[in-house]
């Protein structure tokens, strides 16, 4: 159950913190794509942004496996610092020249920032929702 919640947590931590915080970036001209893209993705043709979500779900349950036994400051430091680093670090090296984007230290810099707060999100969320992870394992 606990790594439904954690798919759960990435999920809504896309769809709130990260792009929300897209959204104040759009507003202050910082970036110039709209957040909460609707345009349709292959194969499946759903929205870019369900995408994006399914995604951080499946993210959360990789940070909730590593960072989801700290405790205190270091649960939140965790996730904050995992969020940051490991989708920035897959987007930027796999993902982006794969679908032939630009990436400079202005994209790192912003993919940092912006999954860290995602970080944060998951991190909110599973507190939210009670989750704990199972002794047995």
């Amino acid at each position: 159950m606990v790594w439904i919640k954690a798919f759960v947590a990435g999920f809504l931590a896309t769809l709130i913190f990260h792009q929300g915080l897209f959204a104040v970036f759009y507003l202050a001209g910082v970036v110039p794509a709209a957040p909460f893209n609707l345009t349709p993705v292959p194969p499946l043709g759903v929205p870019s942004v369900i995408s994006l979500a399914f995604f951080g779900g499946l993210w959360g349950i990789a940070i909730w496996a590593i960072a989801g036994r700290l405790k205190g400051a270091l649960y939140w430091l965790g996730h904050v610092i995992l969020g940051a680093v490991s989708p920035t670090a897959v987007a930027m090296l796999v993902v982006f020249p794969m679908k032939g984007l630009a990436v400079s230290a202005q994209t790192w810099v912003g993919g940092l920032i912006l999954n860290g707060f995602w970080g944060l999100g998951v991190a909110v969320f599973m507190v939210l929702m009670a989750a704990k992870v199972s002794r047995q394992s």
